[in-house]
């Protein structure tokens, strides 16, 4: 289905709307918005499979513009509103983008033009606060001429510059079902009874997904500015939510809610907590299951499309640590050299059989991932193991992945574990230079208590792990940083804090 179907069959049926009350979208307006946002993209020269550029926050005109393009056959390029302007202009000239909305509230399109240069190539740049006045001038009836187009999302560029992930789609008409919808709508069990709650920047590829999907099923989907935990449990409780797609920084951050301030909301609405793009830890993923009961789905997938893993809350007691059994593709683990790796043995994860993909203007990339013999597997870079049920649990990144003395450690371990000690708010387990072994292991923790920080705590901790896992894995120094640089999406900059400790000038 589409959301033009609702504006039609449900008219006033809100299709988004701010949580703090500074904003409200009906299906019917998002229809009208949507068919003039299309006709101003076309007035600008714009065709099927070109590309337009939204640096811009949590709020229901992201929707308009979304919807505008995808019924244009348009890429559309979510930027992240944590970049600045350089690195925004990069994305914006990198994904070849004829247009480029700004939301003041992040930088102004003046700003983008001073200095005596142009910082980006587009074709047009568009004030988020001219949008409504700019369409309104333009029919609100569909464009002739109508195509599907879909997100082109940025990697986060935690291990270097973001690429566009630009996935192969068929031409078909704007308001044809996808297979997609369909499947997740069945899933999960969106309808237009549905309320989901969105915590999470929009320019990100899973609250994207997981709240312009919905929209076709008809649902009503509630945004939030930032994530804010104990506002998440206030809302969910106002708005009876129903839905709420998160990551485990999010649980973490929950469980670390004092006991009465969890208890005093009523959650009983929640059908389906859905959970992604980092590794869980198993202790944080039980906390959670013994707090809201057996909804807490989670699934493994990327930005690329190429394959995805789901398991339920009943099947996950019985395989803790597990991301499931493939949904989409066939999951094969692989050494560096591409060979097969047997059952239990950890190596790259490969999908076969998923959807095409390719990373935009970056043709070596491109070719990385895929297999060095079977051309239609293709990686995301994540290391994993499935055993003989078929189920598949992560160890870590391939970049994050630390050689000390020929030893490969991976850090997710080691944090899983000293994520869980009441003394530590957020962790990062990197390894930093040894002129003997090569790297060893380093913990950057930011400790629940500033003033705690210091060579007491910091026994404590490697304590704790020795006490848990073997030594080799373990932290053998501790930083303290008041706080971790982390995006919004909870995913950790790790290559900004290896950055301090491999420059040339540090000192161990």
């Amino acid at each position: 289905m589409h959301p033009r179907k609702f504006a039609t069959s449900h008219p006033d049926s809100i299709a988004a709307l701010m949580g703090n009350g500074s904003g409200a979208l009906s299906y019917q307006t998002l229809e009208r918005r949507a068919n003039q946002g299309a006709h101003y993209f076309r007035s600008l020269g714009l065709r099927n499979r070109h590309s337009i550029a939204i640096w811009v926050t949590n709020r229901t005109e992201f929707f308009e513009i979304y919807w505008a393009g995808q019924r244009s056959g348009l890429y559309i390029v979510p930027i992240s509103t944590q970049l600045n302007a350089e690195d925004a202009a990069y994305i914006v000239n990198d994904s070849e983008a004829r247009l480029l909305i700004c939301d003041p509230a992040v930088r102004s399109a003046q700003d983008m033009k001073r200095g005596g240069k142009e910082l980006i190539a587009a074709t047009a740049i568009l004030d988020l606060s001219d949008w409504q006045a700019t369409i309104s001038k333009f029919p609100d009836t569909p464009i002739p001429d109508e195509m599907a187009g879909i997100q082109m999302v940025y990697s986060s560029g935690t291990t270097g510059r973001p690429k566009g992930v630009r996935i192969t789609v068929p031409d078909g008409p704007a308001d044809a079902p996808t297979v997609r919808a369909e499947g997740l709508s069945q899933k999960y069990g969106f309808d237009e009874h549905s309320v989901l709650l969105c915590p999470a920047p929009l320019y990100h590829t899973a609250p994207l997904i997981f709240s312009t999907l919905p929209q076709r099923k008809g649902s009503k989907i509630v945004i939030m500015p930032h994530f804010d935990a104990e506002k998440m449990l206030q809302w969910i409780e106002s708005y009876r939510v129903t839905f709420v797609q998160m990551v485990p920084t999010m649980f973490i951050r929950l469980l670390k809610l004092p006991r009465e301030v969890r208890e005093r909301y009523d959650l009983s609405s929640l059908q389906t907590v859905l959970h992604a793009a980092a590794p869980c830890p198993v202790e944080v993923k039980r906390a959670m299951l013994e707090w809201l009961g057996p909804i807490i789905h989670e699934y493994y997938a990327g930005s690329e499309g190429n394959g995805t893993t789901s398991i339920g809350p009943e099947e996950w007691l019985g395989k803790p640590g597990s991301v499931g059994k493939a949904d989409l593709g066939i999951i094969h683990i692989c050494d560096e050299a591409g060979v097969e790796l047997p059952i239990g043995e950890s190596g790259l994860i490969y999908f076969e059989g998923g959807n095409e993909f390719a990373y935009f203007n970056d043709e070596e990339k491109t070719r990385n991932a895929r297999h060095p013999i079977h051309g239609n597997w293709t990686t995301m870079g994540d290391i994993g193991r499935v055993d003989e049920d078929g189920y598949l649990y992560l160890t870590d990144r391939k970049s994050f992945m630390i050689i000390s003395g020929g030893v490969n450690i991976y850090p997710q371990e080691s944090e899983n574990l000293l994520i869980q000690h009441p003394d530590v708010a957020d962790v990062a387990v990197i390894g930093v230079p040894n002129s003997e072994m090569g790297e060893e292991v380093k913990a950057v923790v930011q400790p629940m208590c500033w003033e705690d920080r210091g060579e007491d705590l910091a026994a404590k901790l490697m304590n704790f792990c020795r006490a848990h896992l073997s030594h080799y894995k373990c932290p053998k120094s501790i930083d303290f940083d008041r706080q971790l640089p982390r995006h919004e999406t909870g995913k950790l900059y790790k290559k900004e804090l290896r950055d301090r400790y491999w420059s040339t000038d540090h000192e161990l």
